[in-house]
């Protein structure tokens, strides 16, 4: 299966909280039924991306990376690429690149939000497929070049250093893993 069939199998199947993320999930099938290549960066139009918020829900923490170029604390990820055989497998690989931890583990039932937001130039539009996963007791993190810092915060100082994007996945994360549990 293609990247671009599994994103479109999993936008189909994801189960929207509300209506807003239901505008944007058809937004997003939209977009692919009209850019066959609507995965990659290369497309002028906008491209999906993959990111997954890294939580430790046993110490109330999320592991933020400060973003070179945006200059933002956000959730590790960024684009697909060619080997990414799934949009999950692509939120993994990035959140494992960024964090430097191998220990992480996706939580079930498919991205946990959705979010599109403009970028600069080149690129123009993300439309981000969100995730979260989560960190194995002892994890120790490791900054990559992408970052210009990587740091723990706890649930409650996110609202203070990051966005209102970052605020509601992380929202959402903690009520998946409550619900896994």
């Amino acid at each position: 299966m293609s990247l671009h069939h599994d994103a479109i199998t999993v936008l189909k199947s994801y189960d929207a909280a509300d209506e807003p993320q239901t505008r944007l999930r058809d937004a997003y099938l939209d977009h692919l039924a009209e850019h066959p290549d609507g995965m990659w960066k290369a497309c002028g139009a906008g491209h999906l991306t993959a990111s997954a918020l890294v939580i430790d829900p046993l110490r109330g923490r999320v592991l933020l990376t400060l973003h070179k170029k945006l200059r933002m604390w956000l959730q590790m990820g960024g684009h697909c690429e060619p080997q990414d055989t799934s949009l999950a497998a692509a939120a993994l690989r990035e959140a494992r690149e960024e964090s430097g931890i191998h220990g992480l583990t996706l939580l079930p039932g498919g991205p946990v939000r959705l979010d599109r937001h403009p970028i600069p130039a080149p690129c123009h539009e993300h439309l981000d497929v969100q995730y979260g996963v989560t960190v194995a007791a002892g994890a120790v993190e490791r900054m990559s070049d992408e970052s210009l810092d990587l740091r723990w915060f706890s649930y409650d100082e996110v609202a203070g250093v990051a966005d209102t994007s970052v605020v509601r996945l992380l929202e959402s994360t903690r009520a998946r893993v409550e619900d896994t549990r």
